[in-house]
């Protein structure tokens, strides 16, 4: 299986202290041989939140390799997708700004062969990681 992870899972799976770190863990632990893919917007959100500092305090450059770390590491397979979609590509169900980029990851993840992983509820074709 191929999962799409997006930035609330990213976050989670890299950041020990991240309030569901152990749930994105153990979730990640059970899906041996799956391959979990990044693009530039999961990328560049992990930085921004990791870098947050009233959150997790890290500077750009340790966000950064916090997150080649993680890629490169043994525990899971990470794999970088290009992101080609524009606007247009947007699902039928985006009515809202806020869900924009969900519907965004949606359709890329479709385009990679994979589905999106998330925590956040109610996102269509999505996978809510349990």
């Amino acid at each position: 299986m191929r999962y799409l992870l997006d930035v609330s899972s990213l976050v989670a799976l890299g950041i020990v202290r991240h309030q569901f770190h152990s749930r994105m863990i153990a979730w990640a632990r059970t899906q041996l041989g799956s391959t979990f893919l990044t693009c530039p917007i999961t990328e560049l959100g992990f930085v921004r939140v990791a870098a947050q500092a009233r959150v997790y305090g890290y500077t750009i450059t340790q966000a950064k390799d916090l997150l080649l770390a993680l890629k490169k590491g043994p525990s899971f397979q990470v794999e970088f997708v290009v992101d080609s979609h524009d606007a247009s590509r947007l699902p039928a169900w985006v009515s809202t700004s806020g869900q924009t980029t969900d519907g965004h990851l949606v359709e890329l993840a479709k385009a990679h062969s994979a589905i999106l992983a998330t925590l956040d509820e109610g996102i269509p074709g999505a996978f809510l990681v349990p």
